[in-house]
C-alpha cells in the first residue's frame, strides 16, 4: 500500500479525515480541483459529485481514491453550519466510491469559485507505485 494514515499520539483524532500520511510510492499525482457540474445547487450534491470526479480523475491516472495522499476542499461562503451538509456529501461520495478512506484534509472557505453555481471544489494529491 502506497499511502499510511495516522493519528500521532498528542494531535486530535478526527472522524472525517486523519492527520498525517505516508506516501510510499513512486508516482505523484496532482490533481485539479474538481467540481460538480449540471447537479442541483445544494452542497451535499456537489460534494458527492465533486469526490466521485476525483475518483474518476485518479482512474484515468490508474490510481483510485485510495492512493489520495491529501485532499483540500474549497466551500462557498463556508460557515459552521454547513458542516453537516458538507460531511453528508463526504459520506454519500465515499460510498459511491466504496471507500472508507480519510487522508488529511484542509477545508477552506472561499468568497467564489469559477461559476456561480459550484458551491465546492476539491483537489487532491495522490500517490502511486
Amino acid at each position: 500500500m502506497t499511502i499510511t494514515l495516522l493519528n500521532p499520539n498528542g494531535l486530535p483524532s478526527i472522524d472525517v479525515y486523519h492527520q498525517v500520511s505516508v506516501a510510499s510510492g513512486t508516482r505523484t499525482i496532482h490533481l485539479a480541483g474538481q467540481v460538480a457540474w449540471d447537479t442541483p445547487a445544494d452542497l451535499a450534491t456537489q460534494v458527492e459529485e465533486a469526490y466521485a470526479s476525483v475518483g474518476t480523475a485518479l482512474a484515468g491516472a490508474g490510481g483510485a481514491f485510495t492512493d489520495v495522499a491529501k485532499l483540500t476542499v474549497y466551500v462557498v461562503d463556508w460557515t459552521p453550519d454547513k458542516m453537516p451538509a458538507l460531511l453528508e456529501g463526504i459520506a454519500r461520495g465515499a460510498a459511491r466510491l466504496g471507500v472508507d478512506h480519510r487522508p488529511p484534509a484542509t477545508l477552506i472557505g472561499v468568497a467564489a469559485l469559477d461559476v456561480p453555481e459550484h458551491l465546492v471544489e476539491i483537489e487532491a494529491v495522490a500517490v502511486l507505485d
